[in-house]
């Protein structure tokens, strides 16, 4: 993924864990798990904590946990991804709460059945956690899949938003937080 040098960086407490917000100017381009799968090195990312739109980002994020949010209203520049991934980014912002799409039928609304593969690839690679809610992709029959953020976190947050899926047997113990 590509970055601007003008990004910065601060921490955001969730109740699933620390959250790296990142930011430019004027757009919010990441949100990662601290320390889940394709997170960018942010070593280099100078910290400011009193940034606009990590104030906004931050308060969405509060409502969002608190049941008092649905969606966001934060400047977003998914621009880091290549095409395609920005395509599948951008069907994913298109996916209600409450409501579930499978890889494959992500795949279709997009205009590419047949790169079911790369639509989970991509949707792997969602540089906007929560906020573009990649959560809400399940595999067939609404089973639950991988998550970059880890499978305990995505089940959270489908729970939270109140959306049918079915955990996995041997991982539903752990999956409760």
């Amino acid at each position: 993924m590509k970055f601007s040098t003008s990004t910065v960086q601060t921490r955001y407490a969730s109740p699933l864990g620390p959250i790296i917000l990142a930011a430019t100017q004027d757009h919010l381009i990441g949100a990662w798990f601290d320390g889940q799968s394709h997170q960018p090195d942010t070593a280099n990312w100078p910290t400011d904590n009193d940034h606009p739109l990590f104030q906004r980002a931050q308060a969405q994020l509060n409502d969002y946990f608190a049941g008092r949010r649905q969606t966001f209203d934060l400047p977003l520049d998914l621009s880091g991804g290549t095409d395609f991934q920005q395509s599948v980014w951008r069907a994913l912002l298109q996916i209600p709460i409450k409501a579930t799409l499978s890889y494959s039928a992500l795949s279709a609304a997009i205009g590419k059945p047949g790169a079911v593969r790369a639509v989970a690839g991509a949707v792997a690679r969602n540089p906007l956690s929560i906020i573009v809610p990649c959560h809400r992709v399940l595999g067939a029959g609404a089973a639950l899949t991988g998550y970059a953020g880890g499978l305990a976190r995505k089940t959270a947050l489908l729970r939270l938003e109140g959306a049918a899926f079915k955990p996995e047997p041997q991982r539903a113990q752990e999956a409760a937080l």
